[in-house]
């Protein structure tokens, strides 16, 4: 019956806003894996999907054709946990809830990907440490998680391989966020590396690819219901991105505040939604009787320096440098900086989250596409958040770049007089977490 598809009609029937069997899916989706369904088809199914959407059937289907488009993994241990998030400004609390879990005996996958757009990414950020592997077999994957209960790697060519070339059309067709899309890039992935349960930080506001908190809830509930028909244990977090997490934003400045949250430096927003996620692995992995449970003995890691600990490890066992945990002069950072200053005194009210990450991608922090190389050093402090009091003058942002980006940085220091508005009345607090629901 397959070989009667076409990719024409398959197109033509989800334009029109009409359901797609699982056959056709299944067929379009092995189709763009093996070549006999070309990128612009692909490109103008994504468009219609984005624009008619899918039903919960359609989103089962086009998953579980992109899990099975490669290999998938299994393992035994029901504390095989990982973490997702669906990204955003400063974004960098795996590397600190990752060793958290692992230090409270959870096995702990990480399959990371690079920064696209205004997100930074994982993958990235942890190449800025010299010498750190990010491309490993899937049986060193497997060895080094049942030995270290940590590994992070990129996304391989053998796990989901249909997203890898969806993934990459999504971004630069505008259909990324679509609920659909993002739940079966998302869920195909983490399904397909063996993980038993999943934590999903679902990001919204400015700088998150669901601004609006009523999608985010739409897509944390398509997750859940995805994890349910796998049977998978899943707690979803819907947290803030309308400033950047944490102050530090750029590769190895990031990598810099994670070490720094490890050894209890850390600022408080990252590193309550860390302990938060962190909790929450360890109550799905079974060690611990509630996220609250968990929780404490996140932070109990913290304070006794083992997460430190396991951190260093993993750096060390992936062949990076694992010095910078005591010296940052190791990672590289841009030598020159340049200081924005208050331009009056009042309350920090915004903070224009994607601008700062677009700022970072100017700088050459990040990708405008794909082929693009990154500039590892270059990047942002904000020494004051949301709700904080300023005087005139008081140093707000210092900029990390190199010596030939005088023209990138007057722009910038331009742009940062709208993207970050100073009020006279304080700003009402603003919430860290919206909602948490598990399954």
């Amino acid at each position: 019956m397959s070989q009667n598809f076409n990719a024409y009609q398959i197109i033509s029937k989800k334009r029109d806003g009409k359901r797609l069997t699982d056959e056709e899916i299944k067929w379009f989706i092995n189709g763009i894996t093996n070549g006999d369904v070309a990128d612009y088809q692909m490109s103008a199914l994504l468009m219609a999907i984005y624009l008619n959407g899918m039903n919960v059937k359609e989103t089962a289907a086009l998953t579980d054709a992109m899990l099975y488009s490669g290999k998938t993994l299994k393992f035994k241990d029901v504390n095989v946990i990982d973490k997702h998030s669906t990204g955003g400004v400063g974004d960098k609390a795996s590397f600190i809830l990752g060793p958290i879990a692992a230090a409270c005996g959870v096995k702990v996958p990480m399959m990371a990907g690079r920064g696209l757009g205004h997100t930074g990414g994982t993958v990235d950020k942890v190449e800025s440490i010299k010498g750190f592997k990010t491309s490993l077999t899937l049986e060193q994957f497997k060895k080094q998680l049942n030995k270290e209960k940590i590994v992070l790697i990129g996304q391989t060519k053998d796990i989901a391989p249909a997203d890898k070339i969806i993934y990459g059309l999504r971004d630069v067709t505008g259909t990324v966020e679509s609920i659909p899309l993002i739940t079966a890039s998302i869920m195909s992935k983490k399904l397909a590396e063996g993980a038993n349960g999943i934590v999903m930080d679902i990001k919204t506001g400015d700088g998150a690819f669901m601004s609006d908190l009523k999608d985010a809830k739409a897509l944390a509930k398509s997750l859940r219901d995805t994890a349910k028909r796998f049977d998978k244990r899943m707690v979803t977090m819907i947290s803030d991105m309308n400033q950047p997490l944490g102050q530090y934003i750029g590769n190895s400045l990031e990598i810099i505040e994670s070490i720094e949250t490890l050894k209890g430096n850390g600022p408080k927003d990252l590193t309550d939604l860390s302990v938060k996620l962190a909790g929450a692995m360890v109550y799905i992995a079974g060690k611990a009787e509630s996220i609250k449970e968990g929780e404490k003995k996140a932070r109990a890691v913290i304070d006794n320096g083992k997460a430190l600990k396991v951190f260093k490890n993993l750096i060390k066992v992936q062949g990076g440098d694992e010095k910078v945990c005591d010296d940052y002069s190791r990672l590289p950072v841009a030598k020159h900086k340049t200081v924005f200053k208050a331009p009056k005194k009042g309350y920090i009210s915004a903070i224009a989250c994607k601008q700062m990450g677009l700022h970072c991608v100017s700088l050459g922090g990040g990708r405008s596409k794909a082929s693009d190389k990154v500039d590892f050093g270059v990047g942002f402090v904000l020494n004051k958040k949301v709700g904080e009091q300023v005087a005139k003058g008081d140093e707000l942002v210092v900029i990390y770049h190199n010596k030939n980006q005088k023209k990138q940085v007057d722009g910038i220091l331009a742009d940062l007089k709208k993207d970050i508005k100073i009020t006279t009345a304080k700003p009402k607090p603003t919430k860290l977490i919206f909602e948490t629901k598990e399954i």
